[in-house]
């Protein structure tokens, strides 16, 4: 009995090597510091496929200055798929700056999942509106097990919102400690109308302090003027008193909220928005964004 128990003890602390040294294979092909952001470790795609996928990253990543990734897995080591898009993310230095800036494409063939990880700007330029929209294309290929029709959609929806921008009114709405961060931005047409309201105040003001330095009145004022200087002023006090006759209190009861209304979409921490961004922290501590889809 104690023979077999070592065996099988044995037998899984190998299981468990072995399931770990494959998973840490996957995670060195990826490199953020090579030109390569194709990560085809499921081999869902076509040598011709990752070559046109590679050439059009790299046109992405010059125009919209953040960090572009496909990768496709076999085996997520025993992470769930979006723990493993966040984690690979981090470790392979993906992103652009300082704030990692970047989105990236995971397809989990283990758990069937497509995930979508942003971090820095990316996360404020994908919504979770957005984010729902990109799923939704890269989906229709999965299902009918064309990964490649999914990379495609995943790169032109990805052009497409990176070259919109940030949009109006956008936030982030921390999923685990709901704070919220508001993305401030002044239009252009905004720094232009407020320019011109302080020329506008600024040259009415000096032109006024002007005018009357100059000391250039009408006859007519000039006269008002020299008369209010040489006119016998004098002040009258009269005492006044004011009595207060009768006074009237009203009183109201005001009801207690009944807590039935919560506040709908658009407001912080409440339903969907179309801009707002849901985040959450990765294990090592850094704020993500993003969202998976089953297939």
């Amino acid at each position: 009995m104690a023979a077999w128990l070592a065996m099988y003890l044995l037998a899984a602390v190998l299981t468990v090597c072995m399931s770990g040294a494959a998973f840490a294979g996957e995670m060195m092909e990826l490199d953020g510091n090579s030109a390569q952001r194709v990560y085809d470790m499921a081999e869902l795609l076509t040598d011709q496929e990752e070559e046109a996928f590679e050439a059009e990253i790299a046109r992405q990543r010059k125009d919209l200055n953040f960090d572009i990734v496909v990768v496709t897995i076999e085996d997520a080591g025993g992470k769930g798929s979006q723990e493993y898009a966040d984690y690979n993310y981090e470790v392979a230095g993906f992103g652009n700056g300082s704030g990692h800036d970047g989105i990236l494409l995971l397809i989990d063939m283990e758990n069937r999942e497509l995930v979508l990880s942003t971090e820095g700007r990316a996360i404020r330029i994908f919504t979770d509106e957005r984010i729902e929209t990109m799923l939704d294309h890269i989906y229709e290929g999965a299902s009918d097990g064309d990964f490649s029709s999914s990379v495609e959609a995943f790169l032109e929806d990805t052009e497409y919102y990176g070259e919109k921008g940030i949009p109006s009114g956008q936030y982030n709405y921390d999923t685990e400690t709901h704070a919220v961060s508001v993305h401030k931005s002044i239009r252009w047409y905004e720094a232009l109308l407020a320019a011109g309201v302080s020329a506008f105040v600024a040259a009415t003001a000096c032109l006024t302090v002007k005018h009357q330095y100059e000391m250039k009145e009408a006859p007519g004022q000039t006269r008002n003027l020299n008369m209010a200087y040489r006119a016998d002023c004098r002040f009258a006090y009269d005492n006044e008193s004011d009595v207060l006759i009768n006074k009237f209190v009203t009183s109201q009861a005001i009801p207690r909220s009944t807590g039935g209304s919560h506040n709908q979409g658009g407001s912080f921490g409440g339903g969907s928005s179309a801009g707002r961004s849901s985040t959450h922290h990765s294990a090592s501590g850094r704020s993500h964004g993003g969202g998976s889809r089953k297939f």
